[in-house]
């Protein structure tokens, strides 16, 4: 087995289906056969627009697969998934386990090649090991269940509360998943596509129609998305930020007041934890294994990695409606 079928990015917008090499394996990696690989909204942006950090890179950081090689011979036959951040664990923010915040790292599908492809060395440290009862899939999700899962505790849900969540994507409905099991009441979703607010009531949830809440996830990295928050939240409420901005955000000064008068609580939130103390992705996998996370219902497409580039595009030109769009290696 000295080849195998990748998607690799060559330039920006130049996502080539090829054949390559299968690569090697160091003694701290194993060889991992990917079965599934999620297409993230990032990957578009990356693939059309920004490109990777060098070319030609396989894209892709949400994958799981087995492990068929293992140099020490310990853990061949195992169902994975990948955490996609190598950390440096030199700097400051390494030595006290906070990697998320590593200032030198290196990652998965845009720093060195990803999970666009059937094979892929993978370090030891990067494994979560899946229970047989997850399935590749479900695996494949853990990357945003996890990052969901970070903003989710971020809110400090407690039971009763009513939610916000300003854009209706894959990680909103984690994030309103992961609520529902801390306790959340209702969970509204605010979003400038009907379709995806059509979605969400199949798992429960509420359309937002200016109602009151405690807690608010702005997910859509828009200065509207900040206004909204602000002026549906309490006093004394919770704000999570997470969307990431295409351009320049602004507020103007009545928001900016709200914010002061009402002694709103604004919080960042940045990837997810993969630490000995805390650790969000074991967290998803127990989850998804015990049944707390419906996941594959947000499944809408399908598809090979020969196909991956039109899936690019459709999910850019928005020419159907998609929720989570899955690389399916079987095909």
């Amino acid at each position: 087995m000295n080849k195998m079928k990748a998607a690799s990015l060559f330039a920006v917008g130049d996502l080539r289906y090829i054949d390559m090499e299968v690569p090697n394996c160091k003694d701290d990696e194993v060889l991992v056969k990917i079965k599934n690989c999620g297409i993230c909204g990032s990957d578009v942006g990356r693939v059309l627009h920004k490109g990777t950090y060098h070319f030609p890179t396989v894209p892709g950081h949400e994958f799981s697969g087995v492990i068929i090689f293992d140099p020490q011979g310990k853990d061949e036959g195992k169902r994975v998934a990948v955490y996609p951040l190598l950390p440096c664990f030199k700097c400051d923010e390494c030595t006290n386990e906070r990697y998320a915040q590593c200032r030198n790292y290196d990652y998965y599908g845009s720093r060195r090649d990803g999970g666009y492809a059937e094979y892929i060395s993978v370090k030891r440290f990067n494994l979560i090991f899946l229970p047989d009862n997850v399935s590749f899939e479900e695996g494949a999700m853990c990357e945003p269940v996890s990052v969901a899962l970070a903003a989710t505790k971020k809110l400090e849900i407690k039971k009763g509360d009513n939610l916000l969540i300003i854009g209706a994507g894959p990680i909103g409905l984690m994030v309103g998943m992961w609520a529902q099991s801390f306790g959340a009441d209702k969970i509204y979703y605010s979003d400038i596509d009907s379709n995806k607010l059509d979605f969400v009531k199949k798992f429960g949830f509420y359309v937002f129609n200016g109602e009151k809440v405690d807690k608010v996830l702005e997910g859509s990295g828009a200065g509207s998305g900040v206004i909204c928050a602000v002026n549906a939240v309490e006093p004394f409420g919770r704000i999570v930020l997470m969307g990431n901005p295409s351009g320049a955000v602004t507020i103007d000064p009545s928001t900016w007041q709200n914010i002061l008068r009402k002694e709103i609580i604004l919080k960042g939130t940045w990837n997810s934890s993969f630490s000995q103390r805390e650790n969000d992705w074991k967290e998803s996998v127990n989850a998804i294994s015990d049944g707390k996370l419906k996941l594959r219902g947000l499944i809408t497409h399908r598809v090979a990695i020969k196909d991956v580039f039109s899936a690019i595009k459709m999910m850019a030109e928005h020419k159907e409606f998609y929720c989570k769009v899955m690389i399916d290696n079987e095909r």
